[in-house]
C-alpha cells in the first residue's frame, strides 16, 4: 500500500497569498444559503408599522443595471406610524422620511386611502409593479384626491422598495468581506494546502495519511 503524507493547515497559519486564494474559493460561503431571510424579516416589521402588508419580496442583484427589489402587498392608514418607525429604526431617516409622507398624504385624504401593488415584468427593481389605488369612501371626485397625490402614494411605496434593496445589498456585502468570510472559515476548521487551496480529506480515501500543522 502506497503512504502519501499530505500537509494541511488551518487558515492563521497560511502565508498571505495563500490566505487570499482561500478567501476568493470560500467568497461565497456566507451566501450560499438563504442569507436574505434576516433583512427580509427587518422589512416586513418595518413595513407593518407603516400599514404596509408585504405578501411577498423579489429580489436581483447586484452587479446589472435591472437589477433591485420590490414587493406585493397591500397598504393602508395605520395609526401612529411615524412614531412607531422612530422607534424601531431611530437612525434611519430615510424610513422617517417615508412613514412622514405617507402618513402625511393619509392625513390630506382623511385617512382614506388604499393600495394594492404586484410584481410585473421580468425584472424587480421598484418599477417593475403595478398600482392600484382607491379611497375607502370612494371620494375619488373630491378636493383633496388627485393624479399628484396618487402618484406621491405610489411613489413613497416604491421608495421603501428602493430601501428594501439597499438593505439586502449591504447585508450581502457585508458577509463576502475579507473578514466575515475568514470568520467563518476559522469556525468552521477548514483546512488547506500550503497552496491556498480547500483540503477535502475523502479525496484520499484511505490511501494517505495526513500531516496537520496548526
Amino acid at each position: 500500500m502506497e503512504i502519501v503524507e499530505t500537509k494541511v493547515y488551518t487558515y492563521d497559519k497560511l502565508s498571505d497569498e495563500a490566505k487570499q486564494v482561500a478567501l476568493e474559493k470560500l467568497r461565497n460561503i456566507n451566501v450560499n444559503h438563504d442569507w436574505w431571510d434576516f433583512v427580509y424579516k427587518d422589512v416586513n416589521a418595518v413595513a407593518a408599522l407603516m400599514g404596509i402588508n408585504i405578501n411577498q419580496i423579489y429580489f436581483s442583484g447586484f452587479w446589472s443595471k435591472g437589477d433591485g427589489a420590490c414587493f406585493e402587498g397591500l397598504y393602508e392608514y395605520k395609526a401612529g406610524s411615524v412614531k412607531a418607525v422612530e422607534a424601531y429604526a431611530p437612525k434611519d431617516e430615510e424610513l422617517h422620511r417615508i412613514a412622514a409622507e405617507l402618513a402625511a398624504l393619509q392625513r390630506k385624504c382623511f385617512y382614506q386611502i388604499r393600495a394594492s401593488f404586484q410584481h410585473s415584468g421580468d425584472y424587480y427593481h421598484r418599477f417593475c409593479t403595478d398600482f392600484s389605488v382607491d379611497f375607502k369612501s370612494h371620494v375619488t371626485g373630491s378636493d383633496y384626491y388627485n393624479e399628484e397625490t396618487e402618484g406621491a402614494i405610489i411613489k413613497a411605496i416604491r421608495d421603501l422598495m428602493h430601501w428594501t434593496y439597499w438593505q439586502l445589498k449591504s447585508n450581502y456585502d457585508a458577509l463576502t468581506t475579507d473578514e466575515a468570510v475568514a470568520e467563518t472559515i476559522k469556525d468552521n476548521d477548514y483546512n488547506f494546502t500550503n497552496d491556498g487551496k480547500i483540503f477535502n480529506f475523502f479525496h484520499l480515501r484511505f490511501l494517505d495519511s495526513v500531516v496537520y500543522f496548526r
